[in-house]
């Protein structure tokens, strides 16, 4: 059986192939509804299905978007994830994912991957991006939207959260409204960015938060990295030890939900012997014992911003005067495992 093209969709709707294409890709010129109904009705009629390789090679654009996360097992960065696919769908597009596993060689691989597949953009949550990983978004002259992250040797296209005012919100609802004397924080690893890197500021907004309430920092901050498993073997550490800490903030939930589990198998009471709050909200935080208090952010407008960004053609003219980067205020959520409650 021959294939059905779009001159035999032009014939037996009566029009032109560009008509035809007009009504497949929705512009860029607009068709008159009775003869979109006769484009449609022959589309149906004939079984026609587009060929979308070819019309990505012809417009060098597809209805795909390319995203590349850390790690896609943290519920952060797979309800980020999520709300972008919803985002994008509301806009007539797919999404693809990536995981870097924090690695700069396997960010490269995504990128070339997904600029090879005539991505429309890419949306990156990434450390760096790597030298290599810069040198590709130049020669492909990429539409770049950076997520969550947004590294200082980068100026380009983001969406980030207020993430030192909402650790300091969090830090001093704890010294002001619970009266602890101080607050530890969990921060990140040794390999996590000074600057640029949600966790960081994260560290920086307890540290102001401490700093203006007269309290010292000195021996406070310790290192966890991000997951709950590894910051659950941290704190089995730190709580057993003879510093025990009234209070912690961490810097992600899921480090907060592993200083909860340590907690609990030492018999350490939460809120009563030690307050615990954590960062990002994710849908697992309202459902721990007890339930976290944490600091949230818009995460499905933060996606539909980064959506329309990545499509905005006018911010790849030189000179565009439109907004390049768009911070989301940072909310407290209290819950009871500050001791609110």
């Amino acid at each position: 059986m021959a294939k059905v093209t779009r001159d035999d969709v032009a014939r037996l709707a009566g029009t032109s192939t560009a008509v035809v294409s007009y009504v497949i890709n929705n512009g860029p010129r607009p068709v008159a509804p009775a003869t979109r109904e006769r484009v449609l009705a022959a589309i149906k009629e004939l079984g026609y299905r587009p060929d979308r390789v070819a019309q990505a090679m012809a417009s060098r654009r597809t209805d795909l978007i390319g995203m590349i996360v850390p790690d896609a097992r943290q519920p952060f960065f797979a309800e980020m994830a999520h709300a972008v696919e919803q985002a994008a769908a509301d806009r007539g597009k797919m999404v693809l994912v990536g995981n870097s596993d924090y690695l700069d060689e396997r960010e490269v691989h995504y990128l070339r991957a997904f600029l090879g597949m005539r991505v429309s953009g890419l949306i990156l949550v990434s450390q760096g991006p790597s030298e290599t990983a810069a040198a590709e978004i130049d020669a492909w002259d990429a539409r770049v939207v950076l997520l969550h992250r947004r590294p200082e040797a980068i100026e380009d296209v983001a969406v980030v959260t207020d993430d030192v005012g909402g650790a300091r919100l969090a830090t001093r609802h704890l010294l002001e409204h619970h009266g602890h004397p101080y607050v530890a924080c969990l921060g990140g690893t040794e390999e996590t960015p000074v600057v640029g890197d949600p966790v960081a500021d994260h560290v920086t907004g307890w540290r102001k938060a401490m700093e203006e309430a007269g309290r010292e920092t000195e021996g406070r901050l310790f290192q966890a990295p991000y997951n709950r498993y590894d910051a659950y073997q941290v704190a089995l550490a730190l709580l057993a030890g003879p510093h025990r800490p009234p209070a912690i903030v961490c810097a992600t939930d899921d480090q907060a939900i592993g200083v909860l589990r340590a907690a609990r198998e030492l018999r350490i009471d939460v809120p009563g012997e030690l307050a615990v709050a954590g960062f990002d909200d994710v849908k697992e935080a309202a459902l721990t014992d007890p339930p976290l208090t944490t600091v949230a952010s818009d995460r499905p407008a933060m996606a539909r911003a980064a959506i329309d960004l990545v499509l905005d053609d006018s911010l790849r003219v030189a000179g565009s005067r439109r907004e390049r980067l768009k911070l989301f205020p940072s909310r407290l959520v209290i819950r009871r495992s500050c001791g609110c409650g």
